[in-house]
């Protein structure tokens, strides 16, 4: 029986992720306080308004030192602490002390790169990378299978998912496209495979690029991890919660 393994959340888009113990999804919502928040860059052509696609955003792409950062936020106060083993941590809310944080991010952005300039907020839906509200499944049975392709273990970090489970096959997942999946009392809608980018690329401790990830994954013939997932049924997910394709 597939179940739920772990489930995260990334308050701020592309700058740390946090370990659930339970959440609960709404329909046509992604995660609750996942990427509600986004640090747009000083090149973007975008005004916070509205979702904007991530080349509007500071990421793991261009910045992968972003990559090693980690999260705990305090929902009731709305507070979000983060850590990175290159700074001190800093707990700060993202509405209202944006010029602590553009000070502490700082040196973690390469200096030819577009540099962070403000956060903007998107209730409900967040700034997740697809035009619809998503959350983002990963199969671990296809992180092992990519572990042995690269001759160590792959962290699960590199991919920013938001429910991991085992299939205990790899690459199950990339045929569930077009279906329907229950973890727990929840339905999802699988959408679309998950493109993966060069965030991948970066070492989830340190922030520093040390596996052609990307190279490594079009030897399946694709550069896909994941997939992309809307919710059309409401209810909480635990971790042991059953997965299970309709």
């Amino acid at each position: 029986m597939t179940t739920v393994a772990q489930l995260y959340r990334y308050p701020l888009k592309s700058h740390g992720r946090e370990e659930l113990a339970h959440t609960t999804l709404t329909a046509g919502q992604s995660m609750p306080w996942d990427r509600t928040w986004a640090v747009v860059h000083d090149a973007a052509r975008t005004d916070g308004t509205e979702w904007a696609h991530c080349a509007n955003f500071s990421t793991g792409s261009k910045a992968p030192a972003l990559m090693a950062i980690t999260a705990a936020f305090d929902s009731a106060r709305e507070l979000l602490t983060l850590h990175h083993p290159d700074r001190p941590s800093l707990t700060f809310h993202p509405d209202r002390e944006t010029s602590r944080f553009l000070e502490w991010v700082a040196p973690l952005v390469p200096e030819n790169r577009a540099q962070p300039s403000a956060i903007f907020r998107l209730d409900g839906r967040g700034f997740t990378d697809t035009p619809y509200p998503s959350v983002s499944l990963c199969n671990y049975a296809s992180l092992r299978a990519l572990s042995d392709a690269v001759g160590t273990p792959v962290s699960p970090h590199r991919w920013r998912g938001n429910v991991w489970f085992d299939t205990g096959s790899p690459w199950d997942e990339l045929d569930w496209v077009g279906k329907e999946v229950a973890i727990g009392s929840v339905v999802l809608r699988i959408r679309e495979r998950t493109e993966r980018c060069r965030a991948t690329t970066a070492n989830p401790k340190t922030g520093e690029r040390d596996i052609e990830m990307l190279r490594i994954l079009k030897g399946w013939g694709h550069q896909d991890f994941g997939v992309y997932a809307e919710v059309i049924e409401t209810g909480p997910i635990f971790i042991g919660d059953q997965v299970k394709v309709l």
